[in-house]
């Protein structure tokens, strides 16, 4: 049996290593490919009231009582940034942004019973909402 040198051994145990890693780069870069798409829905609210800091409160509120359905993945409430430039809309009062699995699961929202008893309880705050959906691609 013939004796390998410390360098040669080296060598060889790379050569395999990298080839081996090059065999699972498809499977590395399929399994980018196939993760859960993410299904956005984004809503800003006008408040009647703008200036009344009570009805800002009670919509945050009842924005809360949302995170408790559990088909949301990620829920967030925010206001607008103090960035200033002309193509930024900053005109809302409040936005409510959802990231959700799929279509199936935001629609699950919209019919859930929080969600509706939400927009019974307070929708008289609103003057107008828009609301953004949008899917990977």
């Amino acid at each position: 049996m013939k004796k390998l040198s410390r360098r040669s051994f080296l060598g060889n145990t790379t050569l395999l290593s990298f080839t081996g890693l090059l065999g699972l780069m498809p499977s590395l870069y399929r399994g980018r490919q196939e993760q859960k798409k993410v299904f956005i829905h984004h809503v800003y609210f006008w408040l009647k009231n703008p200036d009344a800091a009570a009805d800002k409160e009670k919509l945050v509120e009842g924005l809360n009582t949302l995170k408790t359905i559990d088909v949301i993945r990620t829920a967030h409430i925010g206001v607008p940034a103090s960035t200033n430039r002309d193509v930024i809309e900053k005109g809302y009062n409040i936005s409510w942004m959802l990231l959700f699995d799929n279509l199936e699961e935001e629609e699950m929202y919209q019919k859930h019973p929080v969600h509706l008893k939400f927009v019974d309880n307070y929708s008289h705050l609103w003057s107008k909402v828009v609301v953004y959906d949008s899917v990977d691609i």
